[in-house]
């Protein structure tokens, strides 16, 4: 079963991460922060990754530590879950339209973690939300995922669905990056012998 469960716990934040890679998007997601609860539900829905996430971070400084360390903690989900990567696709490539927005996403599930991130909002906040963190999580799920991640914004007025559209695209690429090759189901998606 490709499932795990990660427990982060520090001076900042509690928070418990469980995921199913072969789930069909259910999701129970409460971190404190509305519109980050909102993000995560998309990411699961859309990868057709089964997630619960249980978060309490010092929101009362703001919302910083808490959406970073749910980051760390799906990147440190999906390392376990995924195991030895036998038998995934790994590359994951999604252009996804929403209204006024383009976003288009390519990974590599490859061990090497590297963020390029060409996604610029138009507003400071979402309501409350800073968009700034959305950097900030894809950049904490990349580097403990151990995911190349590209994201780029081709275009886009409107801060909500440029965010928005970042997750579901980020989340139909991981869809595609983890699914089982039934070409190559017990074999490694490299020359190298390792990933």
């Amino acid at each position: 079963m490709r499932q795990a469960t990660i427990t982060r716990n520090t001076a900042e934040t509690e928070i418990t991460v469980e995921i199913n890679l072969d789930g069909t998007g259910v999701y129970d997601n409460q971190t404190g922060v509305g519109f980050f609860d909102h993000m995560l539900d998309q990411l699961s829905r859309h990868s057709l990754i089964d997630m619960t996430i249980r978060a309490d971070g010092d929101t009362h400084i703001d919302d910083h530590h808490t959406v970073e360390d749910t980051g760390i903690a799906i990147g440190q989900a999906l390392v376990k879950a995924v195991g030895d990567k036998k038998g995934i696709c790994r590359y994951g490539h999604f252009a996804l339209a929403m209204d006024d927005t383009q976003v288009s996403t390519a990974l590599d599930l490859s061990a090497r973690p590297f963020l390029v991130w060409n996604v610029d909002f138009p507003t400071a906040k979402i309501g409350t939300f800073d968009t700034e963190l959305v950097r900030e999580f894809f950049q904490a799920l990349s580097t403990h995922g151990g995911i190349t991640l590209h994201v780029d914004l081709v275009h886009g007025i409107n801060s909500h669905h440029i965010a928005e559209a970042a997750f579901k695209s980020v989340a139909r690429a991981l869809r595609m990056a983890v699914e089982i090759d039934p070409r190559m189901a017990n074999s490694l998606p490299s020359t190298k012998g390792a990933l």
